[in-house]
């Protein structure tokens, strides 16, 4: 079963394509989205990537331009029709750099130049990684259960709950 058929109507699901030279992305790409309506092609910031992407924005195929570490990188995707541009945050973090600065000047540039693709944030390691990503306008985001359940915790919430419980037990 494809994870497609378990997704509420109009959830896309990113599939990804294992070859590096255009010929076997468009090969891999065009059998992928034929599986089902949600499937985006996700294609490798690479220069066969960016021809496969604008060959599948021109057919009306939706992509997912993944890999993506830099604002010029983010630029040529959406130049050639990305659907979505996936940013890997938590990687740049690793290396020492911004992640957080890098969504925010590609959602900077999107904006000022009215590009239709959306921000993808990727490698989404915690809870802070989801609220500025949201501040700064990324679309959407992809990243493991435990810091979207970690959203959910403030000790405040604990210390106020225990409270409120024990006041509520002296009242019986």
């Amino acid at each position: 079963m494809l994870i497609s058929a378990i997704l509420p109507k109009g959830g896309d699901v990113s599939a990804e394509v294992i070859s590096t030279d255009f010929e076997g992305m468009v090969r891999e790409g065009e059998e992928l989205a034929k599986l089902h309506p949600q499937i985006v092609v996700k294609v490798p910031m690479i220069k066969d990537g960016i021809k496969a992407i604008r060959y599948f924005s021109q057919r009306g195929v939706k992509t997912n331009c993944t890999l993506v570490f830099s604002a010029g990188q983010a630029l040529l995707a959406a130049k050639a029709g990305a659907t979505y541009v996936s940013p890997f945050i938590g990687r740049l973090d690793d290396i020492s750099f911004d992640g957080l600065e890098l969504i925010e000047q590609i959602v900077h540039i999107y904006g000022t130049y009215g590009y239709e693709t959306q921000v993808l944030a990727a490698s989404i390691r915690h809870t802070l990684h989801i609220i500025k990503c949201a501040e700064l306008g990324a679309d959407v985001a992809t990243c493991p259960l435990q810091p979207i359940l970690d959203l959910l915790k403030h000790p405040l919430t604990d210390s106020g709950l225990a409270k409120f419980l024990s006041d509520a037990s002296k009242t019986k």
